[in-house]
């Protein structure tokens, strides 16, 4: 099949190459020249893991084309996906006008009948605006009696998992009233769920609004076990062992039960921002999303008010290792990143910072900053002289280090863990102050 894909970050780029993986005639666009010259080049705008392979092979075996002009596209494909960006508006609500944009372009070039699908992840309604966008542009040109549809189709991708997600999806959801539109959506994605999972045909909204609850759901139960792990650390309760006694609950399960330093990356702040402000618009009040999105906030403030409280509020000058700087292991997205927080907090105290992070130290310096921060290629490296160690993000090369090594280069054997890492008791075993989130 051919396939166009518009918007040729994150999202659009992963579906793009994932859809040439599978033997389609794809064209991603994205009005960023030096983006796509560099694509053409095999160099990607983001790290996820196995994604420069597949773009590398798909675009040399000619199935995956990268262009600036949507025409290109538009002449020869029956499917038009929007992947473009969202990003929340000053209120918390998404700001739509990069996909409206995408949709009057596609009215003012379309010749013939396309199913223009968002991917993008829109708020309830936004099909109705799309459809609206397109059809007055054809108007304007005299073409009002082209046919087109307009369809909903969520993605549902892990940062660092995101090639596995697409290829092997949970399930897929598509928001369309035509059933013809729905059996050739259901038709492209065949390939992907070979292995059984559902393809949910559903009305628009309905799929416009199950992207944000499931991801507002994942960040709520974020929220509740960072809520519950305060309670742990005043009562002497152990956030892990609750951990183990209510996910295996069959009805709750172990997933995103890991008390921590909160939620972040593009996907949940954004959309529970934005649920939250679509509530207001239907004249609702989202009281549990403002209480996860507050509580999320406050877990940042607590871990850097922990490390004040060590140093009896004073930590000016002291020189702090981090370890991990990404919003979460194997992306080097730092948007929400807790790392950004955390360190901002403490450098305005005077604090001082030797950082490491496996791909997220370029991506880092142009959002952190290099102001009382050095960024070291090596993470013992970043351990020398330092105060102590904070391990911010959870990254596998963190999980089983050399003990000895971090009590020689560390000035005292101290470690803020802001992800539950290791294990309390080992921790003190081996002679380390040890502060981690929830347990004794």
């Amino acid at each position: 099949m051919k396939v166009t894909v518009v918007g040729s970050g994150y999202v659009g780029l992963v579906t793009g190459a994932c859809f040439a993986e599978m033997g389609n005639d794809v064209y991603c666009v994205d009005i960023d020249e030096k983006k796509i010259e560099n694509l053409k080049k095999g160099i990607l705008p983001i790290y996820e893991p196995g994604l420069e392979e597949i773009v590398k092979r798909n675009f040399s075996g000619g199935r995956l084309h990268f262009t600036n002009d949507i025409k290109e596209g538009l002449d020869d494909s029956l499917f038009m996906f929007i992947a473009v960006g969202t990003p929340p508006d000053e209120d918390g609500s998404a700001d739509l006008q990069h996909v409206l944009a995408v949709a009057r372009d596609i009215g003012k070039k379309m010749e013939k009948y396309v199913i223009i699908v968002n991917k993008s992840t829109v708020p309830v309604g936004t099909a109705d605006r799309v459809r609206e966008a397109v059809r007055d542009e054809l108007t304007k040109r005299g073409r009002g009696e082209l046919e087109f549809d307009v369809v909903s189709n969520p993605e549902f991708l892990k940062e660092g998992a995101a090639i596995d997600d697409f290829m092997r999806p949970d399930r897929i959801i598509v928001g369309t009233d035509n059933v013809r539109t729905g059996e050739l959506i259901k038709e492209l994605y065949a390939p992907f769920v070979r292995n059984g999972h559902p393809v949910f045909i559903m009305g628009v909204r309905s799929a416009e609004l199950t992207k944000y609850a499931a991801n507002a759901m994942l960040a709520t139960r974020i929220s509740f076990m960072n809520e519950l792990s305060r309670l742990c650390e005043i009562s002497g309760a152990d956030i892990e062992s609750i951990r183990q006694g209510i996910g295996s609950d069959t009805r709750i399960g172990m997933p995103f039960l890991y008390a921590g330093l909160g939620y972040g990356g593009s996907c949940f702040p954004k959309d529970v921002k934005a649920l939250i402000q679509t509530s207001k618009e239907f004249g609702l009040e989202a009281r549990v999303l403002m209480a996860v999105e507050d509580i999320n906030h406050e877990q940042r403030i607590r871990f850097a008010e922990k490390i004040r409280q060590h140093f009896s509020g004073d930590v000016k000058g002291k020189t702090f290792a981090v370890w991990g700087l990404s919003f979460k292991p194997q992306t080097d997205d730092m948007r929400e990143a807790p790392a950004i927080d955390i360190i901002d907090d403490l450098r305005k105290s005077g604090a001082k910072f030797r950082a490491h992070d496996p791909v997220a130290m370029e991506v880092a310096k142009s959002i952190i900053g290099e102001k009382n921060v050095e960024y070291m290629t090596n993470y013992y490296d970043a351990l020398e002289g330092a105060d102590a160690l904070l391990l911010l993000t959870e990254w596998n090369q963190f999980r089983r280090p050399d003990y000895d090594r971090m009590k020689s280069l560390l000035k005292r054997p101290l470690i803020f863990d802001g992800r539950n890492q290791y294990d309390p008791a080992k921790m003190k075993e081996l002679g380390f102050t040890y502060y981690c989130i929830g347990r004794p």
